[in-house]
């Protein structure tokens, strides 16, 4: 039983650390998106508010995959753990 146990508690941190590698995707999007956003102010300075509305909009959705990763962390770390067991202790009937 204990180590059913161990197992889950592992899985789940371990889902919790892959899920959070999809925070490097958003970071590097941004990154472009304001590389981009600046070369086109630097080329057409009078465009700089459609230019940086647009930009902070593209960087607003895109920040959203980091978003729901970090939620599927906290919810692998704080509540699958118990759920799981519950589980187990159910089947086993304890």
């Amino acid at each position: 039983m204990e180590l059913a146990i161990g197992i889950i508690l592992g899985c789940c941190a371990l889902g919790a650390g892959i899920a959070m590698i999809a925070g490097i995707g958003p970071g590097i999007g941004e990154g472009q998106a304001v590389a981009k956003a600046c070369e086109a102010i630097g080329r057409q300075p009078e465009a700089k508010s459609e230019v940086t509305s647009t930009m902070i909009m593209g960087c607003a959705i895109a920040e959203t995959t980091g978003i729901y990763a970090l939620v599927v962390a906290i919810l692998l770390i704080f509540v699958a753990p118990n759920i799981f067991v519950n589980v187990l202790k159910t089947a086993l009937g304890k």
